[in-house]
């Protein structure tokens, strides 16, 4: 195996790592923002429009918490650092 093997391997792995990451953040942030009563800020709740505000939100949401959750697993890897 050479270097470059093993370099693609493991940025290849990182990538799916925060794919999954990022689409689990996006389907807890949809089952969070079920809870809230959107309704009163909206004409009409139950519209397209409403369901793609929600979306939205949901992926902004899940968006911004993987990123948190990608960056505090890379930074607790980087410490590894600090040992060796």
């Amino acid at each position: 195996m050479n270097m470059d093997h093993i370099v693609a391997t493991t940025a290849g792995q990182h990538a799916l790592v925060s794919i999954v990451i990022e689409l689990l953040s996006i389907t807890l942030a949809w089952y969070v923002l079920q809870e809230l009563k959107l309704d009163l800020f909206m004409r009409r709740s139950r519209s397209l429009q409403a369901r793609l505000l929600q979306v939205m939100l949901a992926v902004v949401l899940g968006h911004l918490f993987a990123g948190f959750v990608v960056d505090y697993w890379e930074w607790s890897n980087l410490l590894r650092g600090l040992v060796e």
